[in-house]
């Protein structure tokens, strides 16, 4: 049985990357470790690019995941582990609270400015963590986390290196379910 459809290969091999994932692969742990952050991030707005409106589409219901929820719940993720964990701050999430803990994803709705509103809120969070790990003296600057105890620079970078590649997979899932884009 052949197929006129073209393979997920095909479009990755053939897409520019845009030299998203072409940070060190040798040498000092720190820049290989932000570069492929950042590198997840930047996956993630390409994900979303070119939609507005359709980022909160619900596309596999009844569960209520969509990009504009996976938006707000990595701003919340950032804010979380870089702000309140390392940074020792006293914030609160910006989209989910204790009261309501699936905020970030029930509350992602259509609206005037909702996008927009998402994604500042990223970009700020995104910006500050930046900041942080490139000043931090070292990756075993340590803070404390009610989940998971005391956790280093190191360990945050590499679990949201996780947090952002599952994400995005997901990401993949919704775009290809709401306008058939594949490959990104």
């Amino acid at each position: 049985m052949t197929s006129d459809r073209t393979r997920r290969v095909e479009l990755i091999e053939a897409t520019e990357s845009g030299g998203r994932f072409e940070g060190p692969a040798t040498g000092d742990e720190r820049p290989m470790l932000l570069s492929m952050l950042a590198a997840q991030r930047t996956t993630l707005e390409l994900k979303c690019a070119g939609l507005d409106e359709e980022l909160s589409r619900r596309s596999v219901e009844p569960s209520t995941l969509s990009l504009l929820g996976l938006v707000r719940h990595l701003a919340d993720m950032e804010r979380q582990w870089f702000r309140r964990v390392l940074d020792g701050q006293d914030v609160v999430p910006r989209f989910s609270s204790a009261a309501d803990p699936d905020g970030d994803f029930d509350g992602a709705v259509s609206g005037p400015g909702a996008a927009a509103e998402a994604w500042a809120a990223w970009r700020e969070e995104v910006e500050f963590a930046e900041r942080f790990a490139a000043g931090a003296p070292g990756l075993d600057v340590e803070g404390e986390s009610p989940w998971r105890g005391k956790v280093s620079l190191r360990w945050v970078l590499i679990h949201m290196i996780e947090e952002y590649a599952r994400h995005n997979g997901h990401a993949d899932l919704l775009r290809e379910r709401i306008d058939g884009t594949v490959g990104m």
